[in-house]
């Protein structure tokens, strides 16, 4: 047999056939340390010393709105139904309003100050509302894009250009994976509220990155990973043999091709083997005492995000490096203290969870927490179906914790009437910008050449690391 004569086709359908099957996601992007050692031109990373070894990003797709979360605005209370003034809105991009009378909305909920900072939250989180002394509030965040999508594609690969890398993939092409048996990049999802849009695979995706470093979905029930499972009649000796044989046949054919995906696949055959033990290891949530369970108000294998902030947890021990939860259901255009009662029992309690058992474990100094979705919402009626909010980019609020942010700070601030980000605005690539410097990495040194050019995460517009808010 001339292993040389076989083609990519032919490998795969050896594989197939012989009934291994590890599933395409798998085998796109899960690697060992060693395969996702630094590439070529990443010599001396990280550049300075680190501050955090890995991200959880607790991502509320669909956007929530900042007042009713952590942006008080007396002014909206004082000016509640009444026209929203012109000189505010003229040729502002307005994504579902146009034609229609704008009126102020006054939130929604009840304020309250909390902790030594007296950060003010709103009553939809009283959880969260027991972590204002350990979050720093962004509350001038500003985006590019008005729509779900392209919103979605800002947020994650600083572009709204679709083919981009994602910022879990930039991180772990540039710092390579802690974990010998797990991906680098692991993404979760659940669902709860209005409108649970689906999410694109390219939001994680590795875009012109090699594929190994593009993020694994995990489902949050049944089978963690398709077709990780051994096929009713192997044994992990005869797979094992199988897998020395594929990559046998893949080294002899990169002696000819020198092909940079044949060695990812190499590398994927291997993890994925190895993953047949770590995976069932990392979701057997039998040895978490039920307080834990309880704190987090998880049920195991249910799909929640509760369960997934657990299991967040688990992946973090286990050197996972960037871990992103989607809880989609935040697109609240209408009835929204409704949907605001849906996803914020769903989330509330799960996050405030987390940050606390990452800081019981010592943990909660080398990891960033961030949450927040991909906008905000207008301080202006929607008027369908009760009052809700439309799409906003030019200001809303998220929140980081951990690993060299400073806690109980608030910054930046909105206008009066919450329309602009008036005070330190933060765009979507100073955000990315300040997350990279926390890993250890200059933004504008992390680059990949493509097409020509030395494409960055932040992309050739102007970006700044937020200092302030660094300890």
């Amino acid at each position: 047999m001339h292993f040389g004569a076989f083609s990519n086709s032919d490998r795969r359908t050896f594989l197939a056939r012989t009934g291994l099957g590890f599933g395409s996601a798998a085998l796109a992007s899960l690697i060992s340390r060693d395969a996702l050692a630094l590439p070529a031109g990443r010599a001396g990373l990280p550049h300075h010393a680190p501050r955090i070894r890995r991200v959880i990003f607790l991502y509320m797709s669909g956007g929530p709105s900042q007042f009713e979360t952590f942006d008080y605005k007396p002014e909206l209370v004082r000016l509640d139904g009444q026209p929203m003034p012109e000189s505010v809105t003229r040729r502002q991009p307005i994504a579902q309003l146009q034609g229609q009378a704008l009126k102020v909305q006054g939130p929604m909920t009840g304020f309250r100050q909390y902790g030594e900072c007296g950060q003010w939250i709103s009553d939809f989180l009283p959880h969260m509302a027991r972590l204002v002394d350990d979050i720093c509030v962004v509350r001038s965040m500003v985006t590019d894009q008005i729509n779900h999508d392209p919103a979605h594609t800002m947020m994650n690969t600083g572009t709204a250009i679709s083919g981009r890398p994602s910022m879990g993939s930039w991180i772990t092409y540039g710092l390579g994976s802690e974990s010998d048996d797990l991906p680098g990049f692991v993404v979760l999802m659940s669902t709860g509220g209005r409108n649970p849009q689906p999410i694109a695979a390219r939001q994680w995706a590795a875009g012109f990155l090699p594929s190994r470093f593009q993020g694994v979905p995990f489902n949050a029930s049944g089978d963690p990973v398709h077709y990780l499972a051994s096929p009713a009649g192997s044994t992990r000796d005869r797979e094992a043999r199988l897998v020395d044989a594929v990559r046998a046949l893949d080294r002899h054919r990169n002696d000819t091709l020198q092909h940079p995906e044949l060695e990812t696949r190499i590398a994927n055959y291997e993890t994925a083997f190895r993953m047949q033990a770590s995976v069932p290891e990392l979701t057997d949530m039998s040895g978490e005492p039920q307080h834990v369970l309880d704190m987090y108000g998880a049920t195991p294998g249910d799909g929640s995000f509760a369960s997934n902030c657990l299991l967040a947890r688990r992946l973090a021990e286990r050197g996972v490096r960037f871990i992103q939860l989607y809880h989609r259901g935040w697109d609240h255009h209408g009835d929204l203290v409704r949907y605001m009662n849906v996803c914020c029992p769903l989330t509330d309690r799960p996050t405030w969870a987390l940050v606390n058992d990452l800081r019981q474990r010592g943990m909660l100094d080398d990891t960033l927490i961030v949450w927040g979705g991909e906008f905000g919402r207008t301080p202006m009626f929607q008027g369908k179906g009760g009052p809700g909010r439309d799409h906003h980019m030019r200001c809303f609020s998220m929140w980081l914790a951990g690993g060299g942010v400073r806690g109980g700070l608030s910054y930046g601030a909105s206008d009066d009437l919450g329309y602009h980000a008036s005070e330190n605005p933060v765009h979507v690539r100073d955000l990315h910008a300040t997350l990279l410097h926390l890993f250890g990495i200059d933004h504008e040194r992390l680059s990949f050449k493509h097409q020509g050019l030395d494409m960055r995460l932040t992309g050739v517009e102007p970006a700044r690391v937020v200092r302030e808010i660094l300890t």
